[in-house]
């Protein structure tokens, strides 16, 4: 989370918080914003006449996805490790493999949370850091050309 942190200090604090302390999680809203950008992000995939592959290869019903994606994100955005405790180490890239993730997976993956990320953030910096760190994530889970 350190790398995650570094990004978001890049400019001096404007309150008295303990900027060692701080983390995206609490920056962003906690909990409640975690637990939105999960629930947009399906919304998109559903809805989305783009996303339709993408939907496809998710195991019904999607509300468990959603939660295991809350439960990630909180961890990996500095807040309760959510997931490990319920499932382990996420081990992203071995949990993706059964699946052919191309760059249009990965596209359509990206879409859905942009939407998801600009409609429960607040502040286009704090939007756009957690975008390109998502951005790298997904790239890292394709494993097809």
């Amino acid at each position: 989370m350190n790398w995650l942190k570094k990004l978001f200090n890049k400019s001096p604090q404007q309150d008295d918080r303990d900027t060692a302390q701080s983390n995206a999680y609490d920056l962003i809203g906690g909990e409640r914003t975690i637990r939105l950008i999960a629930q947009y992000f399906y919304q998109q995939m559903r809805n989305r006449e783009d996303t339709q592959e993408l939907l496809a290869i998710h195991r019904a019903p999607l509300a468990d996805s959603e939660q295991k994606l809350f439960e990630f994100l909180s961890g990996w955005l500095g807040g309760p490790q959510l997931y490990q405790q319920k499932h382990g180490h996420p081990a992203l890239r071995a949990r993706h493999m059964p699946f052919d993730i191309d760059q249009t997976m990965v596209d359509q993956w990206l879409t859905c949370m942009e939407q998801a990320i600009a409609k429960a953030i607040k502040k286009p910096e704090h939007q756009q850091v957690i975008f390109q760190a998502v951005s790298q994530l997904a790239n890292n889970m394709r494993n097809k050309d």
